[in-house]
C-alpha cells in the first residue's frame, strides 16, 4: 500500500474503513502525507469541501452518518495528497440529498485538476461526472466510448444497462 501511495495513487474504498475509535481529526491526521510536487491538502481544504466535517472534528468516526463517513473517507483520501483518486462505489447505499451533495464534490475535484477513476452502477451520477465511458461485465469491457456518445445512444445504453 505505501508504494501504491507513493506513486501517488490515492483510493476510496467502497466499504469506507474508516477508523471507528478515531475521531475525525484522527481519522484526517493519521493519512497526512505530504508529496513532492502535488497540490497539499490541508484540513482547512478538506473542510471547505467537506464543511460537515469540521463540525464532527471531535466525532468518533464509528458514530457518523453513512454519508459522513463517505466525506471522512474521500477527505482521508484526499490528505494523502493523490495525483489520481480512485473511487469505488461512492454512492452506494446513501441519501438521495447525499448523493447529490457528494456528486458536487467530486466534480469540484475534477475541475480542481484531480484525475479521478470512477467505479460505479448509478448511472446517472457517472455521466454527469465522466468523460468517457466504460462499461464492465465479468472483468471484460463490453463498451466503451465518450460520455456524451453514451448519454445519446439510447440503444447502446438499453443493450448493456437494460434501461
Amino acid at each position: 500500500p505505501y508504494q501504491i501511495a507513493d506513486l501517488g495513487i490515492g483510493f476510496v474504498p467502497e466499504d469506507r474503513r474508516i477508523f471507528a475509535d478515531l475521531t475525525v481529526w484522527e481519522n484526517l491526521d493519521v493519512a497526512t502525507r505530504r508529496r513532492d510536487g502535488a497540490s497539499s491538502w490541508t484540513l482547512e481544504r478538506v473542510f471547505d469541501l467537506f464543511p460537515k466535517l469540521r463540525e464532527l472534528v471531535d466525532r468518533q468516526g464509528g458514530y457518523l452518518s453513512g454519508g459522513e463517513q463517505q466525506m471522512l473517507t474521500i477527505a482521508r483520501t484526499l490528505m494523502g495528497n493523490p495525483e489520481l483518486l480512485l473511487l469505488d462505489e461512492p454512492s452506494e447505499g446513501l441519501a438521495p440529498l447525499v448523493v447529490d451533495h457528494l456528486k458536487e464534490q467530486i466534480a469540484r475535484l475534477k475541475q480542481e485538476g484531480l484525475t479521478i477513476l470512477l467505479a460505479e452502477q448509478n448511472v446517472d451520477f457517472c455521466l454527469h461526472l465522466a468523460d468517457r465511458v466504460y462499461v464492465l461485465e465479468k472483468g471484460h469491457i463490453r463498451y466503451h466510448g465518450t460520455a456524451g456518445a453514451f448519454r445519446e445512444d439510447e440503444s447502446v445504453r438499453a443493450q448493456y444497462l437494460a434501461l
